[in-house]
């Protein structure tokens, strides 16, 4: 299920993609993302107190105790429920070639794009015709130097609690789009000056990659692994190179 927001915000997923396509793209990750996240994070049906699904009315209605007038009356309520919550809705960027797709817990935006990298790199299919590549962000907030590092604290924080006694290597990648107020070398230094003692910077090499995205007013921040490994999440890179791999010397796949 999906719904529409106009600005930029909170965790979720920054999508480049064709040109031109981006509605079509909305339209892929939409069901992409609920597939992936139906299976990762299922939705709870409502129970009766004894465990079983439905309600005595349904059942009622079934060994036909119920009026029709009531049973009419029953379908009409159960029409008019609301919903269940949007899990994922897309925000206006008005930037060709990109798209957001907001994620509303339990989605974890990082967890939700690995699951789909790590098909695409086993199986060399992709699910989706336009998007290029997928930057998950665990958290947004307004583009300035106190409020990324205050992010960037609760996001560390969270992170290497988990996994104290581990020391990282790690790389600030950046992206800026459409953004003019901050450095890069600023934005970067109070990054860093965030990381919890003990870790290191290692450019060539990673063991963890820091993702920043700011797209005008907002910053976006996550942690991830393997990120050059796979393409930078570039899921069409990504099944080109496993597409070759699978060739035979003579150029025709086994």
């Amino acid at each position: 299920m999906a719904g529409n927001k106009r600005m930029v915000d909170g965790p979720g997923v920054w999508v480049s993609c064709v040109k031109g396509k981006e509605k079509q793209t909305v339209g892929e990750l939409y069901d992409l993302f609920d597939s992936i996240a139906s299976n990762i994070w299922p939705i709870q049906t409502n129970q009766d107190e004894d465990g079983s699904v439905g309600s005595d009315s349904s059942r009622d209605e079934e060994n036909g105790d119920i009026p029709l007038e009531a049973q009419i009356a029953n379908e009409i309520s159960v029409m008019k429920k609301p919903r269940a919550q949007q899990r994922f809705s897309n925000c206006q960027t008005n930037t060709p070639c990109v798209v957001f797709i907001a994620c509303k817990p339990p989605v974890d935006p990082v967890r939700l794009v690995e699951a789909y990298i790590n098909n695409v790199q086993r199986t060399g299919v992709t699910r989706t015709r336009y998007t290029h590549r997928f930057v998950p962000v665990s958290d947004t907030c307004y583009a300035s130097i106190p409020d990324i590092e205050s992010l960037c604290r609760t996001l560390f924080l969270k992170y290497f609690t988990e996994d104290s006694e581990t020391k990282y290597t790690y790389k600030i990648e950046l992206r800026m789009r459409n953004h003019t107020t901050l450095a890069r070398p600023n934005i970067i230094q109070a990054i860093a000056r965030c990381m919890p003692e003990g870790h290191s910077v290692d450019l060539t090499n990673p063991k963890l990659f820091i993702l920043v995205e700011v797209f005008k007013s907002v910053c976006g921040i996550s942690i991830t692994k393997d990120y050059y490994t796979l393409h930078k999440y570039n899921v069409m890179e990504i099944a080109t190179a496993k597409a070759g791999s699978e060739l035979d010397d003579s150029g025709r796949v086994p």
